[in-house]
């Protein structure tokens, strides 16, 4: 309940040693400040690491083929294993739990000529499966994704990129156009969102075309560069398990050690997320140490000055006491002062602290290491929350004390 007359005193306390107030309260607004601060930078790299896996499914893995590094049933070592089309479909039928698989294949495993006119550009043409579009997410602005009768039919379709659309088309609408892919007519059938980072850092995006069309017009010989799938079991145990079904199967096609770990490159997903997510949960819970370790050193200030307070009033908290206030009432007085001083500063740390962040925001530009670094209210109510115990942690000891004095040891006090 609103107690008119504790407040005056309080307001009234902290008045007459305004100095000495400012400069308390500056140790919990610096605290609480510092605290937003090393948060907010720790969600930035968390959002930038984060931002890497924006387009790509979490419960999948990706395989690669390498060479041999064992001997194998009489098979020499150093042997190239080349993945192909009826790899997938054994993969298929071998891992249980299987949502989506897609085979990859790079044409001429680089960038290739695209020609609309008069106009040309050089892009990385992957000819892949209608389920990439459930693997690699891609926002697709007009037209559509590779579908399954462009991949049943073998159909010379291409899904471009906007950097793509730009630099061929200038302001042409470039559905249903025919481009020329190292001398081929495709016809275009879908533009998708250009990623931000990929032509500012001087890369371009690939443009997508069937996995069938780009066997057999750029006679890919049924190989292909990479298999990707995703499961439902997305647990750690469930992508192990997954991932040594794969390897295992891949081995007894291409007869290789399925223990031999160079035979094949292995990108898995569940467990990269989960190591990235325990390092950052690490550096999170290091930054609240710091953190809280700063707003330690302010408690610790306010509280001394609350008992220099104390030990000052000794003989007015003798006659209030004297007059009839309980040691509650004292408790009271003490801790609502000690609250006042650490919740106007350390709101004041937790506001500044937060539109900072914004500031930063808004200005820095996202990159894939340091993105958005803005505090989430979560965040926010967890350090008023630490913010309104340091007050009450501040004030307890010297309310403690100041509770436990005498009347007639008060009035004696000089």
């Amino acid at each position: 309940m609103f107690d008119r007359e504790r407040w005056s005193e309080v307001l009234e306390s902290i008045g007459k040693n305004k100095l000495r107030a400012l400069l308390t309260g500056f140790a919990v607004f610096w605290g609480i400040f510092m605290l937003i601060i090393l948060l907010g930078a720790g969600a930035g790299l968390r959002n930038g690491f984060s931002y890497n896996f924006r387009n790509t499914a979490t419960n999948s893995i990706r395989i690669m083929g390498n060479e041999t590094s064992k001997p194998w049933q009489g098979l020499p070592p150093n042997r190239r294993i080349d993945l192909e089309e009826a790899d997938i479909d054994a993969l298929r039928h071998a891992i249980p739990g299987i949502q989506h698989i897609s085979g990859q294949y790079r044409v001429w495993r680089g960038n290739s000529t695209l020609r609309y006119g008069m106009n040309t550009g050089s892009y990385g043409i992957r000819g892949i499966q209608p389920e990439h579009r459930h693997l690699q997410h891609q926002t697709i602005l007009r037209g559509r994704f590779i579908n399954e009768v462009d991949e049943a039919q073998d159909r010379k379709v291409i899904v471009i990129a906007e950097d793509c659309r730009q630099e061929l088309f200038k302001g042409e609408d470039p559905l249903h156009q025919w481009v020329s892919v190292n001398g081929i007519p495709f016809e275009v059938v879908g533009l998708y969102a250009f990623e931000a980072g990929g032509m500012e850092r001087g890369q371009r995006s690939p443009v997508f075309i069937p996995l069938g069309a780009a066997q057999k017009v750029f006679n890919a010989k049924g190989l292909v560069d990479d298999i990707t799938f995703s499961f439902a079991d997305a647990s750690i145990a469930g992508a192990r398990q997954a991932e040594q079904r794969a390897v295992h199967t891949l081995a007894r096609r291409h007869s290789f050690d399925p223990t031999d770990e160079r035979a094949l490159w292995v990108n898995n997903n569940v467990e990269n997320v989960g190591t990235i997510g325990r390092i950052f949960d690490g550096i999170t819970a290091f930054l609240w140490f710091v953190g809280i370790g700063s707003l330690i050193a302010g408690i610790v200030g306010v509280s001394n000055i609350m008992l220099i307070i104390v030990k000052e009033r000794t003989r007015e908290i003798g006659i209030r006491k004297a007059l009839g206030a309980t040691p509650a009432n004292v408790v009271g007085q003490v801790l609502m002062e000690a609250l006042v001083i650490t919740g106007l500063a350390g709101w004041l740390g937790l506001v500044l602290g937060v539109f900072l962040m914004e500031g930063v925001a808004s200005v820095v530009p996202g990159s894939e290491f340091f993105r958005d670094p803005t505090i989430r209210i979560n965040v926010a109510l967890w350090a008023l929350f630490a913010l309104m115990v340091a007050g009450a942690l501040a004030g307890f000891i010297p309310a403690r004390r100041a509770a436990a004095i005498r009347p007639i040891e008060a009035l004696r006090h000089e």
